[in-house]
């Protein structure tokens, strides 16, 4: 892209669908910065797996490293204590009585996405994205397009213009997303996710399987397996972002 936009904001978790994400705004933004929410997770790898995420991409493409800019980490654990989710605390994974995993911790895509716009707004930066998704996904209801498209009306109100939020996964299976990976990076790029990035609701590092690390049995480490297999199955294509 030889006059790429200026200025976007990853919400960037240190996962598979968030570090897709940081991929695909570097290859169409001038300037991405990032931002991560410490919302009182259980486990700090999280966190840890952001770092590894961002130095990893800084050192391995360096057309990328050029663009991207600062990263952020905002502590909201007062808003994750509200909840009292599986996600924050020692409970089991499980679907509660709404129907929902335990994992659900309820309105926070909204808080960060409020969150994101308003430092959006202060450092100059034109767009939101995000790796919400409702194909592949737990069933969280802030993860759907409606909601966001909710959200971006009430932050064009609220704030006076327009930002818009980008979800490049929303209609991705997991399987796409890999294929994505792909055609986004290259095998560089898989490999990286797979060493680096975290998904694991429990926080297991010390289980190494093909598409990462992980205890293998959570909903996120099955969503994760399963949409590897299948596109190791359909012969590790590459799709276009």
């Amino acid at each position: 892209m030889s006059n790429p936009p200026h200025g976007a904001l990853v919400l960037f978790s240190g996962g598979q669908d968030s570090s897709v994400c940081l991929a695909w705004a570097l290859a169409r933004y001038s300037i991405v910065e990032t931002v991560g929410f410490d919302y009182g997770q259980r486990h700090a790898v999280e966190l840890e797996a952001r770092v590894a995420v961002r130095e990893a991409v800084a050192r391995q493409f360096p057309e990328w490293a050029v663009r991207l800019g600062e990263d952020r980490v905002i502590d909201i654990r007062g808003f994750g204590a509200i909840g009292e989710t599986a996600m924050t605390s020692q409970r089991a994974i499980e679907i509660t009585e709404k129907g929902l995993p335990s994992t659900y911790v309820p309105g926070r895509n909204l808080v960060f996405l409020t969150y994101a716009a308003a430092l959006a707004d202060r450092r100059d930066l034109k767009a939101l994205v995000g790796g919400m998704c409702e194909t592949d996904f737990s069933g969280y209801p802030d993860c759907r397009r409606s909601t966001l498209d909710a959200v971006e009306t009430a932050l064009h109100l609220g704030m006076d213009r327009n930002f818009p939020i980008l979800t490049p996964l929303m209609t991705r299976t997991k399987a796409e997303t890999w294929a994505m990976a792909k055609g986004l990076g290259g095998e560089a790029l898989v490999e990286l996710i797979v060493e680096h990035s975290h998904t694991c609701y429990l926080g297991r590092r010390d289980k190494h399987h093909d598409w990462g690390y992980g205890c293998g049995a959570c909903p996120a480490c099955e969503l994760r397996a399963n949409g590897w297999n299948d596109w190791v199955a359909a012969g590790r294509p590459s799709l276009a972002p």
